[in-house]
Parts: structure tokens; C-alpha cells; sequence
């Protein structure tokens, strides 16, 4: 295995095609093609999180809305989207302007990326392209977009962070970064947590190139990252005022396994699975061969993130899947580390650079692909809506499989868009104290009233969290609800449904009403 090298200035070869800056201007706006073509991201959990957005800028102003829900502004971790909306949708109302700030997260995350990868190496390595595909991770395909959006601006702090520090600024960077980890904090909890453990692990490297010992080394790191710890006053008075917040399934081994093979999630199991195998390729490739080796900075700084996913839970005070939102940025960590032991062998360079351009452009062809599919399969779905009318009471059931299926079940939330353009009620919403800040006030739904309420099985699954779909449609209180909305169902008995009428038959969809 080669030495974990320091980073030093080379003359060096001058600055190759990689590394020139149009090609970093290029690659950011390549980032954007996936997002570009679908009107609203087809990201799994986006739809639900744009119906609390409609709650939050209708206010009193919408008589229909109030009934069945409420929004309360509180000091949470976990306001990223949640504020930049208030703006953003006066100038492009709340669709487009959901589009264009889940369109900022993959190109920040890209500048972020090569950035750090910048200053660790003060060359960009060409490796650092295998990198990129990862800005389309599982926690990003799943709409977890507060995480996402933070986890883009930690990036770019930890970069401004590695810069300061190489320049020996470090009472500016002390100074900058006591906000900065509060925005970042305020985007969301886990992007500040890891904004931490990046600026720890590298000031504990550079303290110790200082001639410190390790033990000396990290105490310095924690002084200096003192900076970035008002946050936890905040967390501190937040937790303490909600109640309940599981925090669940610590070591699961077997999960956190399908963790890291599935950390490029999204439709196409061989493809998405092969494309985290040929990450580790690179790794493999990387420790085995002579000529490559590792910066010492971003090898300690993943292991320090490895650590944490490990640590982590499945759910933490009610969020789930913790331990899942570090691999792909984990994964980019370990990547952006890889660099020349010595000088740059410019052969073995160019071949790098332009494998780890396909790569990035067979899997952003690749994800472009599977959200036009998406978007194309709820777009067509959403014309249901038209038969809505505006406050009407919506009970959508959604179709999973059994287990757990490889493709992103991207319509899980779909019924949110009744809160959005019908000012309705929708059984999707999440209502977990502290976690977001809609309320329920509609209770006439009873066990229907939210998430995961929606979610229904096949008959014949074996035991399961979700509900088997006839028992569902046997059980909902139909007198809290005007309509029926069913997408993708699994067969169920018709007998369940006679004497409802169908306003609207789609593409695996169809909306019955429940009263004349």
C-alpha cells in the first residue's frame, strides 16, 4: 500500500485540461442537465415537502388550507428549503422556485467538490471526476433536499476552511465560520455535523504536519473548531422543547452494507450497483498501484466520516435513514483524496481524467434518462388533479412491493400536489414534533391523516410495516374524505370499491369520488 502523502507546490507539468477553469464551469452545467427537463424534480420525497411549502406561504390568506393544517415558524435544524422559498416564490411562485433551488444543490455540490479537492492536492487530481456522479446520491434522489442543500454548502465551507488554514488566515476563517455554521446549521442539523467532522479531521492533519503529536494535534483541532459550536445551544433548546423523536437501529450491519452498494440508488439495479463497484475500483486501484497515494487530509477526513456512519443509527429523534444520507458523500471523500505519490505522470493522468469524464457522463446520461421517465409517469398522473376541486379531502393510497424494490418509489408523495394546487388535504404530510413545522389540525382522518398512511402492499406480502391494500380500502373513514385517489395499486377487490364513482381513469392511476 503507497504512503499517505502531504499535499506540496511542484513546478509540475502547467495545468491540464482538467484542471483549467472552463472545464469546471462545463462540468457545473452539466450537472443541471438531469434537472433541467422535468417541470417539478421527480425526487421521492420533494412532492411532500413542496405541500408543507404551499401551508407555509399560503398562511391565513388560503380559507381552504386552514382547516386541515397549520405552520409555526421555530429554531429547527432543518429549514434550508423551507426559508429560501419565501423569496423565491414571489419572483417564480412556489413550482419553478422549488426547481431552482433543487437546482443549485448539484452544482454547488460539484464546485464544492473540486474545490476541496483543489486545495487538499493544490493540483486538481484527475481522479476527482469519479467523484462527481455522487452529487446524485440515494439521500439526493430521495428528496431529502434541507440534507442536500447543506451538505452543498459544506462543502464549499470545508474548501474555504482548507484555504484559509493554507494561507495561515486562521483568525478570519475563526471569525467567518461562527456563521456560516449557523446557516448551515439552520439548512439542516446533518450538514453541520458533518461541516464538523470535515474541519476537524483536517485541522487535526495540519497540526500535525506542524510537528504536534496526535493526541496534542486533535486538541488543537477542537479548540480551533470551537468556532462552529453555538449551533448546539440552539439544538439544545430545540430538543428539549419536542417530545418523542425515535432513535432507532443502532449497527445494523446488513443495512448499512445495502447502504454502500446502494449509494447511487435510483432505477437500474446492475448499472446503478456497477457504478459504485467501479468507485471502488478506483480506491483499489489507487492503494495498489505505485504511482498513486493518498492525501493525508481527506484519507483521515473519510475515515473520520466512516466512523460516523457507523456510529449513526437508522433514526435519529425521528429521521430516518442517518446513517444511508453519508455514504455517497463518503464515497466523493475518499475519491477526491487520490493523488499523485510523486509528480504527475501525465500518461496515466490523461487516461484517468478521461475515464472519470465517461463515468460522470454514462451516469448523468443515465440519471437524466430515469428523471425524464419519472417525470413523464407523474406528470400524466397529475392530470387527475384537474377533477379536484379546490379544499376538497383527498385519501391517496400509493402501490410498493413486498420488499424492499431497487427503482425509487418516486410516487410516494405524489398526493402532496393536492395541497399544492388544489389548497386540499392530502393523508402524505409528516407530522413528527420537531422534525418540520406543519401541524395537523384535521383529525377527522384519524390513523389516515399522514405519512405513511399512503403506502400501501400487495395482498398476498407477509408481514409488513405498510397495510395490505384491501385492508386499507376497508378501513379508511370515507366521511372524512371527498375523493379516492389511487396510484399504482396492486390488485385489490373490486367489491371494495363498488358504488364509488370514477371521475378519472390514468396510467396506473385512477381517482374515485366517495360522496355524490
Amino acid at each position: 500500500m503507497p504512503p499517505l502523502a502531504q499535499a506540496t507546490y511542484e513546478p509540475g507539468p502547467p495545468l491540464q485540461w482538467w484542471e483549467r477553469r472552463w472545464v469546471w464551469v462545463v462540468l457545473v452545467l452539466l450537472s443541471l442537465v438531469p434537472l433541467l427537463y422535468p417541470p417539478i424534480p421527480p425526487l421521492v420525497d420533494l412532492l411532500g415537502h413542496m405541500g408543507r411549502y404551499r401551508v407555509e406561504l399560503a398562511g391565513a390568506g388560503s380559507p381552504f388550507l386552514q382547516p386541515y393544517y397549520a405552520y409555526h415558524w421555530a429554531a429547527i435544524g432543518n429549514l434550508g428549503v423551507d426559508v429560501l422559498i419565501l423569496p423565491m416564490s414571489k419572483i417564480f411562485g412556489l413550482e419553478l422556485g422549488v426547481k431552482l433551488i433543487v437546482l443549485s444543490i448539484p452544482a454547488m455540490t460539484v464546485v464544492g467538490f473540486l474545490w476541496v479537492a483543489r486545495e487538499v492536492n493544490l493540483r486538481l487530481p484527475p481522479t476527482a471526476l469519479f467523484a462527481l456522479p455522487f452529487v446524485y446520491g440515494h439521500p439526493f434522489m430521495f428528496g431529502f433536499v434541507n440534507f442536500a442543500l447543506s451538505m452543498a454548502i459544506a462543502f464549499l465551507a470545508f474548501a474555504l476552511w482548507l484555504r484559509l488554514g493554507r494561507l495561515g488566515a486562521t483568525r478570519v476563517r475563526g471569525i467567518l465560520f461562527v456563521p456560516i455554521s449557523l446557516i448551515i446549521f439552520f439548512c439542516h442539523t446533518y450538514g453541520w455535523g458533518a461541516l464538523g467532522l470535515l474541519c476537524f479531521s483536517a485541522e487535526a492533519v495540519r497540526q500535525h504536519d506542524r510537528g504536534n503529536r496526535w493526541l496534542k494535534a486533535g486538541l488543537a483541532a477542537a479548540i480551533r473548531c470551537v468556532v462552529m459550536a453555538l449551533p448546539l445551544v440552539v439544538m439544545l433548546i430545540w430538543r428539549s422543547e419536542t417530545h418523542g423523536g425515535l432513535t432507532s437501529r443502532w449497527f445494523d450491519w446488513r443495512l448499512k452494507l445495502d447502504w454502500i452498494y446502494s449509494a447511487l440508488r435510483d432505477r437500474w439495479y446492475f448499472f446503478d450497483m456497477g457504478s459504485v463497484v467501479i468507485a471502488g475500483i478506483v480506491l483499489g486501484f489507487a492503494l495498489a498501484s505505485g504511482k498513486m497515494t493518498f492525501s493525508r487530509n481527506l484519507a483521515f477526513s473519510s475515515f473520520v466520516l466512516m466512523v460516523a456512519f457507523i456510529l449513526l443509527p437508522w433514526t435519529v429523534f425521528g429521521s430516518a435513514y442517518a446513517d444511508m444520507r453519508l455514504v455517497p458523500y463518503m464515497i466523493a471523500v475518499m475519491l477526491l483524496g487520490i493523488r499523485f505519490r510523486d509528480h504527475i505522470h501525465l500518461p496515466t493522468a490523461h487516461v484517468l481524467a478521461a475515464l472519470g469524464l465517461i463515468f460522470f457522463l454514462v451516469r448523468l446520461g443515465g440519471t437524466t434518462v430515469s428523471m425524464a421517465m419519472a417525470s413523464d409517469d407523474q406528470q400524466a398522473k397529475l392530470k387527475a388533479l384537474q377533477h379536484v376541486p379546490v379544499g376538497a379531502r383527498v385519501v391517496a393510497l400509493v402501490g410498493r412491493t413486498c420488499g424492499n424494490g431497487w427503482i425509487l418509489p418516486r410516487n410516494s408523495h405524489l398526493s402532496g400536489m393536492v395541497i399544492v394546487r388544489r389548497d386540499g388535504f392530502s393523508n402524505d404530510q409528516w407530522v413528527e414534533a420537531g422534525l418540520n413545522l406543519l401541524d395537523l389540525r384535521y383529525k377527522a382522518a384519524g390513523k389516515f391523516a399522514s405519512d405513511p398512511s399512503q403506502i400501501v402492499i400487495p395482498n398476498y406480502c407477509g408481514r409488513s410495516d405498510a397495510p395490505h391494500i384491501d385492508r386499507a380500502l376497508g378501513a379508511f373513514p370515507r366521511s372524512a374524505f371527498d375523493y379516492l385517489w389511487l396510484i399504482d395499486p396492486p390488485a385489490f377487490d373490486p367489491s371494495l370499491v363498488a358504488g364509488l364513482q370514477p371521475v378519472w381513469r390514468g396510467r396506473h392511476s385512477v381517482l374515485y369520488r366517495l360522496h355524490p
